[in-house]
């Protein structure tokens, strides 16, 4: 699973502009690298009315997915997925996910972008997870960076978390209710083998697997 950089800030901060700025250079660097952006607006419009889409959408569709030469796009509804369920379900194969917004999200790093208001503090005083700051503010503390600073940013995650064991450390991932569960690599390495083993014992035509993909969904106990 790849690691997830979620950028935060106060509304107007500057993390759209920050946060590309450092895509670019990751890309420079030649990583794949995906986004989410996470919004408070709705109502957002991404096909018009007389399109395919739109037609599959309006007859009550609950996902579509639209494929060209050059591109897919895909449509669905809200259903609450944590950032990190989203960075394992659609970019598995993403070296790092650069998020934006998703300031609640557990278990995830994230660099705060901060400009002076009287009304607002700092976000780290009261997020968990906050590894560096980037504001042209005098703030104090480690890992702070000025807001034109995206290349040092960019090789900081970098350092952080794409060199040396860091890049592709984890080879098995195991999400519940789309929270991601620490396994020692010996663990990683059972589940592994015996998944692996299953799959192999039903001598599949093209039985020559390198990523496989297993979702599970339990029964409801209630019932």
């Amino acid at each position: 699973m790849p690691p997830i950089v979620t950028f935060i800030g106060w509304h107007d901060s500057g993390k759209t502009t920050l946060a590309s700025q450092v895509v670019h250079h990751l890309k420079q660097l030649d990583y794949q690298v995906a986004v989410i952006k996470s919004t408070k607006e709705t109502g957002i419009v991404f096909d018009t009315p007389g399109t395919d889409t739109h037609t599959h959408r309006s007859a009550g569709a609950d996902s579509v997915m639209l494929v060209a030469p050059d591109q897919m796009v895909l449509m669905t509804d809200n259903k609450s997925e944590s950032l990190t369920s989203l960075a394992h379900r659609y970019f598995p194969e993403a070296d790092i996910v650069i998020g934006e917004g998703f300031k609640k999200a557990r278990h995830v790093s994230k660099i705060e972008v901060f400009r002076n208001s009287e009304s607002n503090e700092l976000l780290r005083n009261s997020v968990s997870g906050v590894i560096a700051v980037a504001s042209d503010e005098p703030i104090s503390g480690d890992h702070i960076f000025r807001l034109h600073e995206a290349a040092e940013i960019a090789s900081f995650i970098e350092k952080r978390f794409l060199q040396g064991g860091a890049r592709g450390a984890d080879h098995t991932t195991l999400l519940i209710n789309g929270n991601r569960v620490p396994m020692k690599f010996f663990v990683q390495d059972a589940l592994a083998g015996t998944i692996n083993g299953f799959v192999h014992s039903l001598k599949l035509r093209n039985s020559n697997a390198k990523i496989i993909d297993i979702r599970i969904i339990l029964p409801d106990s209630k019932k």
